[in-house]
C-alpha cells in the first residue's frame, strides 16, 4: 500500500544566513523523502522561511528597509541556497503568508472558545524612548554578580551567572540606549497547565502509530522528565503574545497584540502545505484534519523539541487537527571537535561553500555517513571528510564506472553484453538491499552508507580480479571482457540506485549515462538486459584536495573580518577596550587574597546531577536538579539550580553525572523559578565558548561529600 507523507524540516529564521549547521537537517529531511518517493511512496516536502518578531523589525530599521522587504530577500538567500545543495522542496514558502495567518487565526480562535486561552498581566521592562516593551537580549547593564558592564538582561558573558533583567544594575536598552522602567501588560497565554492538555501530552508522547513510535527514546524520555509523574502539573502555561510594536500577525480582537513568533512558526508548515493545496489542486483538511491518514513526519534540531513536542501538538489536538506521526529530533554539528567558530572560519555559510566550487553532493554524502536517526550530535571533521568523500565516492563507487565504461564504447561500440548474473545475485543479495531499505526507513544513513560501501568493495575486487585491461589484450577473451564489463557496469548502476537520495545530482548523470529511465529502488535488483546501448562515459566526480579546504576555511576568516571593517575604528576601540576592563574586573575580584575563614563560609557539594533540561525562553540557562545527599522524610530532596551552560552542554549528557556546587548560596528567585546554589564551571579570560567546563570530582566521590 502507497504511503502518503507530508514531510518538514524546522523553519530557518530569516535573520541570518544558512551555514552548514543548518545543512545537517535539509539534507537529512530531502534524502529521507527522495527515499521514500523511489520505494514508491508519496512523500511532499515543505517548508518556509520564520519571518515574524523583534529582532526581524530591528534589522529591517537598521538597513531603513521595511520588514517584508528584508524577509523578501532573505528569503531568496535561503531558497538559493538550499538549492545549491540539492534540496527538493515541494514548496518553500514564508511565515509571513495569507495561508499562514488564516491557519494561525483558526487555532487561536479553537483554543478560545475551548477555553484554553487566558489573559494574565504581567510586568516587563519598557524602553519609553522607542515605545516598545523589551525582550530580555534587548536590556544591557552591569553584572549584579561580577559587575562586568554591557551584559545581557539574562545571563552574564563575563562570569557565566543567570539572573532576571529586574536584577540587573544599571539596565538601559539596548535599542535605543535609554533606561526602560518595568510597566505592566495584558498578555495572553495558553494554558498548557489544563487537564486536558496534560492527559493528552502523556499519551501523545508515549504513543507509536502504526507501531514506530512518535518520538525517539532518548527525547520520550525528556518528554516525560519535563511532563513529570502522573498527578503532576510540572508544566506552566506558554505566554503566547507580544505588545506593539512587533512584526507579526495581530491577535484577533486584541487591539496592539500579535501572535509570539513561537505560536505562528510550526503553524507555517500547514500555511506552506495551503499554499501548496491551492497551487495544485489538494485537500488541505484531507491531511490537517483529525483522524487523517497521511503521516505527517516534522525532521528537527533537538533544541527545539519542547515546542515541537509539546507546544505544537497540544495546539493542534485541541484545535481539533491532526497531531505529527513522527518528529525526528537530530543533534548539533561540530567541526574538528569544536562548536563552529567565526574566528576559526569554520562557521560555514552555505553561499560561501557553493561559490568556492566545492561539490555539495560531497557534503551530502559525508553527513549521510555520520547521521543515524539519533539525538547524537555529529562532528565535520575536515580531515575525515577529505579522505572519506575521496575514498569512498572516487575511490569505490565512481572508480568501477571509470575503469570499465571505456571497454563498452572502444570494443563493443557502446552496447552492453550478457550480465554474469551469479557474480551480480552475489553481490547484490536481497539480504542487502532489505537491510539498507531498512537502515533509510530509520534515517540510519550511516549504516546505509557502510553497507552501500561493502557492495561497492565487492564490485571493484570482482573487476580486480577479472581483469578487464589485460582480457581486453587478447582477442580470444573479447567475449568475456563483455561480460565482465558489462557486469561491472550493471554493479554500478545498482549502487547507483541505492545512493540515488544522497547524490542526486551525481545520480542524473548516471541516468545520461545509462541511456535509460530515471531509476527507481526495485532498478537495484534488476540489471539492464544485452544490447542495451549506453552512452559516453563523462568523468563523475573531482577528488577533494585539502587546498581546497583551506581556502573555505579562510574565506569565511575572511568574511568575518569585512563584517568588522566598516564600523567606526573608535567606536570599535571603545567597545574592546570596555569589554577588556570588564574581565580584568572581574579578574581582580576573583585574584584578590582572601582568608582561611573567608574559604570556610562556602559549603562546597558534590553534587548528582538528577535531571537536567532546557529553560524556555532562556537563551543560555539549562535547569538542572541536583542530588547534594539531602533527604526529608527519608526520602531524597534535590535541589534545583539555573545554570547559565547551555551554548557549551546538551542537557542530555549532563545527567547522571557529578559536578561541584556551592550550597549555602542565598536563594534567588527567577522569572524561571527558584535557583537554591550555583555549579562552577571553568572557562577561558572572557567567559567564552567553547571553553567553558563545569568541574568534575575523581571517581569515588558521592553527592554530599565537602569540598575542602
Amino acid at each position: 500500500m502507497t504511503r502518503q507523507l507530508l514531510v518538514t524540516s524546522a523553519l530557518p529564521y530569516a535573520n541570518g544566513a544558512i551555514h552548514l549547521g543548518h545543512l545537517v537537517e535539509y539534507i537529512q529531511t530531502d534524502m529521507w523523502v527522495r527515499f521514500q518517493n523511489l520505494i514508491g511512496n508519496n512523500a511532499t516536502y515543505v517548508c518556509a522561511d520564520d519571518t515574524h518578531g523583534t529582532p526581524i523589525m530591528l534589522r529591517a530599521e537598521k538597513e531603513g528597509i521595511t520588514p517584508e522587504a528584508l524577509i523578501a530577500r532573505v528569503h531568496q538567500e535561503h531558497l538559493r541556497d538550499f538549492t545549491g545543495f540539492n534540496i527538493a522542496f515541494d514548496l518553500y514558502h514564508s511565515t509571513h503568508s495569507d495561508e499562514n495567518r488564516e491557519c494561525a487565526e483558526t487555532i487561536y480562535l479553537a483554543l478560545r472558545d475551548a477555553g484554553l486561552i487566558e489573559v494574565r498581566e504581567i510586568e516587563q521592562y519598557y524602553d519609553e524612548e522607542k515605545g516598545m516593551f523589551l525582550p530580555d537580549r534587548f536590556i544591557k547593564g552591569t553584572c549584579p554578580k561580577c559587575g562586568a558592564e554591557d551584559q545581557y538582561g539574562d545571563n552574564c558573558e563575563v562570569c557565566g551567572a543567570a539572573y532576571t533583567p529586574s536584577e540587573l544594575k544599571n539596565p538601559r536598552s539596548a535599542v535605543s540606549g535609554s533606561v526602560p522602567v518595568l510597566k505592566p501588560s495584558q498578555h495572553y497565554f495558553f494554558k498548557l497547565s489544563d487537564p486536558r492538555c496534560q492527559q493528552f501530552l502523556r499519551d501523545f508522547t508515549r504513543s507509536a502509530p502504526d507501531g514506530i513510535p512518535v518520538l525517539q527514546h532518548e527525547a520520550a524520555n525528556k518528554m516525560q522528565e519535563w511532563l513529570g509523574e502522573p498527578g503532576e502539573n510540572k508544566l506552566s502555561d506558554w505566554d503566547i503574545s507580544r505588545d506593539a510594536p512587533y512584526f507579526g500577525f495581530a491577535i484577533p480582537d486584541a487591539p496592539g497584540k500579535y501572535f509570539y513568533v513561537w505560536l505562528d512558526a510550526p503553524i507555517g508548515y500547514m500555511g506552506a502545505f495551503k499554499a501548496l493545496a491551492k497551487k495544485e489542486g489538494r485537500d488541505f483538511d484531507a491531511v490537517w484534519k483529525a483522524g487523517s491518514k497521511t503521516e505527517l513526519v516534522h525532521f528537527i534540531g533537538k533544541d527545539i523539541l519542547y515546542f515541537h513536542a509539546l507546544f505544537w501538538p497540544a495546539m493542534l489536538h485541541q484545535a481539533g487537527f491532526r497531531v505529527p506521526t513522527r518528529i525526528c529530533a537530530h543533534g548539533f554539528l561540530t567541526v574538528d571537535g569544536a562548536k563552529m567558530s567565526k574566528s576559526r572560519g569554520t562557521f560555514i555559510t552555505a553561499e560561501s561553500y557553493l561559490q568556492r566550487k566545492l561539490n555539495p553532493e560531497w557534503l551530502r554524502y559525508y553527513f549521510a555517513s555520520k547521521l543515524n536517526g539519533t539525538m547524537e550530535d555529529i562532528d565535520l571533521n575536515l580531515d575525515d571528510f577529505i579522505a572519506k568523500v575521496n575514498s569512498d565516492l572516487v575511490g569505490k563507487y565512481v572508480n568501477i564506472a571509470s575503469r570499465c565504461a571505456g571497454f563498452i564504447k572502444k570494443q563493443f561500440e557502446g552496447v552492453l553484453g550478457q550480465t554474469d548474473r551469479a557474480v551480480f545475485d552475489r553481490i547484490i543479495t536481497d539480504e542487502a538491499l532489505t537491510e539498507i531499505t531498512a537502515a533509510m526507513e530509520a534515517r540510519d544513513s550511516a549504516r546505509a552508507m557502510r553497507q552501500i560501501m561493502h557492495l561497492a568493495d565487492e564490485a571493484n575486487l570482482y573487476v580486480n580480479d577479472r581483469q578487464p585491461w589485460l582480457l581486453a589484450k587478447d582477442p580470444e577473451q573479447r567475449a568475456q571482457l563483455h561480460i565482465v564489463a558489462s557486469t561491472a557496469l550493471n554493479l554500478f548502476r545498482s549502487l547507483s540506485v541505492l545512493l540515488k537520495p544522497v547524490l542526486p545530482a551525481l545520480v542524473t548523470q548516471v541516468e545520461g549515462f545509462f541511456n535509460a529511465a530515471p531509476l527507481n529502488w526495485a532498478d537495484a535488483r534488476h540489471p539492464l538486459p544485452a544490447g542495451h546501448g549506453i552512452n559516453d562515459y563523462a568523468h563523475l566526480m573531482n577528488r577533494i584536495e585539502r587546498p581546497m579546504v583551506d581556502a573555505l576555511i579562510a574565506a569565511n576568516a575572511e568574511s568575518l573580518q569585512a563584517t568588522e571593517v566598516p564600523k567606526a575604528e573608535k567606536a570599535n576601540d571603545k567597545k574592546s577596550e570596555k569589554k577588556a576592563a570588564n574581565v580584568e574586573a572581574a579578574k581582580d575580584q576573583t585574584n584578590d587574597h582572601i582568608s582561611i575563614n573567608d574559604f570556610t563560609k562556602v559549603d562546597l557539594r558534590i553534587a548528582k546531577i538528577v535531571n537536567a533540561e532546557h529553560v524556555e525562553g532562556a537563551d543560555k540557562l539549562i535547569r538542572l536538579q541536583l542530588d547534594i545527599g539531602e533527604t526529608e522524610n527519608d526520602q531524597p530532596t534535590y535541589r534545583q539550580v539555573f545554570a547559565g551552560i547551555k551554548s557549551a552542554y546538551d542537557p542530555a549528557q549532563l545527567v547522571g553525572r557529578l559536578t561541584v556546587m556551592v550550597a549555602n548560596l542565598a536563594p534567588r528567585k527567577m522569572k524561571f523559578g527558584l535557583s537554591e546554589g550555583m555549579v562552577l564551571a571553568a572557562s577561558d579570560a572572557d567567559g567564552a565558548t567553547p571553553g567553558l567546563y563545569i568541574l568534575s570530582p575523581d571517581s569515588g566521590a558521592q553527592p554530599g561529600m565537602r569540598v575542602k
